[in-house]
């Protein structure tokens, strides 16, 4: 791709903050010889739209000074989780020992701002017959979870890193960067202690949209370093609540044959598989 191309291309503020690796590798779908400039701008724009668009709205680009919750149902992704997203962290969460964890947030979207949440649901794991009500501050050094968001949408990196910020939640950050750049996410994910838990929640797909089988092979890659992975996908659209035919067995059985399956559940139209390669 010539500069020009990249340029117009990046030239809407959807696009400015986009990986170049994910530009590159939806642009390579449309660089056709009977494709014109400007249908390859064009079809390039509406895939990468398809991959990272979906599920934000425009008005949380720029916003800051909102708070977690209005944060939360602006995107639609999220939405759908607000009201069980305790529920869904005390079942992922629920096998870990009251120590410090590290969760890494591939494709994290705005899934920072439900940071809190997190931390009152593994707490809450862990309180004791003679002090029900004592939940660790989330504010504090004893905070059990270091949480990194990995995001390939600077603008949400941006809103996120902001509001651990305002809130001082020290032991949270969010790093702009490809999923698709594998040795970059592995030296992350090593250089954090263990236990390590990596999220991958409705990422899949959309990784597939710009390379086929890339998620079975950044499973494999990150797999051996972390403890834990959680992956989930939408069993039903957002809008219309109907339940999808596709049944997506192509991730299904390849965790199956490939790992070991701690848990397998669903809230709201979405499913979580939570797995690993130890047992």
């Amino acid at each position: 791709m010539n500069k020009e191309l990249f340029k117009k291309i990046i030239s809407k503020k959807e696009f400015s903050q986009l990986p170049k690796k994910d530009i590159l590798l939806a642009f390579e779908k449309f660089d056709k010889p009977f494709y014109s400039d400007e249908e390859k701008i064009k079809l390039t724009r509406n895939l990468l739209r398809k991959v990272y668009s979906a599920f934000t709205s425009k008005k949380i680009l720029s916003l800051k000074n909102k708070s977690e919750e209005w944060i939360l149902r602006k995107h639609l992704s999220t939405r759908e989780r607000l009201p069980y997203y305790e529920e869904i962290y005390k079942r992922i969460l629920k096998s870990f020992e009251n120590k410090k964890l590290n969760i890494i947030d591939l494709g994290a979207g705005i899934n920072g701002f439900s940071y809190k949440k997190m931390i009152k649901s593994f707490s809450s794991l862990h309180q004791t017959p003679t002090s029900p009500h004592k939940i660790i501050s989330i504010k504090n050094e004893k905070n059990p979870i270091n949480y990194t968001a990995i995001e390939a949408i600077g603008q949400l990196v941006e809103l996120m890193n902001y509001y651990f910020k305002k809130e001082n939640l020290k032991n949270a950050g969010a790093i702009h960067l490809s999923l698709f750049e594998i040795g970059k996410i592995k030296k992350i994910v090593s250089g954090l202690k263990r236990p390590r838990i990596i999220f991958l929640f409705k990422v899949l797909d959309s990784l597939e949209m710009l390379e086929r089988d890339y998620s079975k092979k950044l499973l494999l890659q990150i797999a051996p370093l972390v403890d834990r992975i959680v992956i989930s996908f939408a069993t039903e659209s957002m809008i219309k609540r109907k339940k999808f035919k596709v049944k997506r067995n192509w991730i299904l059985n390849f965790v199956r044959d490939n790992f070991i399956v701690i848990d397998d559940f669903e809230f709201h139209g979405e499913r979580f598989i939570v797995f690993s390669v130890f047992k």
